[in-house]
């Protein structure tokens, strides 16, 4: 008999991504039966789903009872948060803590959470503007104190991030810019995160007692912005070059409290690191192992490389 996997932001990059891998592998295809969360079971990306056979259901994420029906049946749940990225807001950490009490509740045998690392600890308060990495600190703090079973999968820098948010930037001239406001020997762990981070999650799918109370760290390899720009080079043609902009620049971006919290996360990349110097080849293996490959920041351009003509 087929156990229930249920995904929070099933149509989301992660829960999307997660849904594809489970449903694309021969062995995870077969022990599993999906269940999708999300906001708006009408919408096409929901409707895409069920015609891949996932049963797709709504929940208030403010409301436990809710909550505990939507994860009724359910031997094991992804979750993932959504930051609000404003200011004095715990809005994300309450939907977790929410959910987690229902899972609690619901008896699910194992919790897979898409966490991050505490940035005000792990600075020792010099950066105190990243809440949708404290937040998810802190779900998943709350996660092991409730007991239940759970693995954490720790996203990177999202090579999407490249194309969606239009962050390398083609001049008057023809040359692409990459503009941040940190040095160019900043370590950035890039992940594909439609492609690859269901491989992470199925990875812990497969391996739920040698992997509890594990974190996975989530990205191909650490990339400087200059081995960033030197490989989009190869792939594309195109010259490129880099900016080291000045830290009201770079908040003048984007709106608000956001520009602070985007400011921060960087210099958070630069010093102590995305994930503290920690090295990728602990999470590498446990992924090579339970048969899957990543992309490499290469491939992805490639694959996407039409968007740069």
């Amino acid at each position: 008999m087929s156990k229930l996997l249920t995904v929070f932001g099933a149509t989301g990059n992660q829960g999307r991504s997660v849904i594809n891998t489970v449903l694309a592998d021969p062995v995870l295809s077969k022990e599993y039966k999906i269940r999708g969360i999300t906001r708006d079971v009408s919408k096409p990306d929901a409707k895409a789903l069920i015609d891949k056979g996932v049963e797709v259901v709504s929940a208030d994420t403010s409301s436990i009872d809710s909550l505990v029906a939507a994860l009724s049946g359910s031997s094991t749940v992804f979750l993932v948060t959504n930051p609000s990225f404003a200011e004095n807001s715990d809005a994300e950490f309450q939907q977790g803590k929410n959910i987690a009490d229902a899972a609690k509740q619901a008896g699910v045998q194992h919790l897979v959470f898409s966490s991050l690392l505490n940035v005000i600890e792990s600075t020792g308060g010099h950066l105190k503007n990243v809440p949708h990495f404290d937040q998810k600190a802190q779900v998943e703090q709350y996660i092991r104190d409730l007991g239940i079973p759970a693995t954490f999968v720790l996203p990177g820098y999202f090579m999407s991030n490249y194309v969606s948010m239009g962050l390398l930037r083609k001049g008057e001239d023809g040359v692409y810019t990459l503009a941040y406001p940190v040095n160019e020997g900043s370590q950035f762990p890039l992940v594909d995160i439609e492609a690859d981070f269901g491989k992470y999650v199925a990875t812990a799918l497969k391996n739920p007692t040698k992997l509890q109370g594990v974190q996975i760290l989530a990205a191909t390899d650490y990339y400087t912005p200059t081995r960033i720009l030197k490989e989009f080079e190869e792939v594309t043609g195109h010259k490129t070059r880099f900016v080291q902009i000045d830290y009201e620049t770079y908040k003048s971006f984007m709106p608000g409290y956001l520009g602070l919290e985007m400011l921060e996360n960087h210099l958070f990349i630069e010093e102590p690191g995305y994930f503290l110097g920690r090295s990728l080849k602990e999470s590498q293996a446990l992924v090579a192992d339970a048969g899957f490959r990543l992309t490499t920041w290469k491939e992805f351009i490639e694959r996407h490389k039409g968007r740069f003509a």
